[in-house]
């Protein structure tokens, strides 16, 4: 089998030109499609959100609990030491 490093290296830069070629033409057309408004692939469908009440309940709670300990801290129910005085 005989080798032809000019032949393989002129086989490797046209391979390569081509990919190169070929990833500009894709991004330009991505690129196109998006600023236009256009989607990549198939369009998303969109689901009504359901929201679980007691969830959400539970939740403000969480936060109610939390300003109530704030407050105390704040009006001086609550005293500590500070040990660095």
């Amino acid at each position: 089998m005989h080798r032809d490093p000019v032949r393989d290296w002129l086989t490797l830069l046209t391979l390569s030109a081509i990919t190169f070629i070929c990833i500009v033409v894709w991004n330009v057309w991505v690129f196109d499609t998006v600023t236009q408004g256009g989607t990549i692939g198939t369009a998303t469908t969109t689901t009504p959100m359901t929201f679980n009440r007691s969830s959400i309940d539970s939740i403000h709670a969480v936060f109610e609990k939390r300003a109530t300990e704030e407050a105390k801290y704040v009006t001086g129910v609550y005293r500590y030491g500070d040990p660095s005085q």
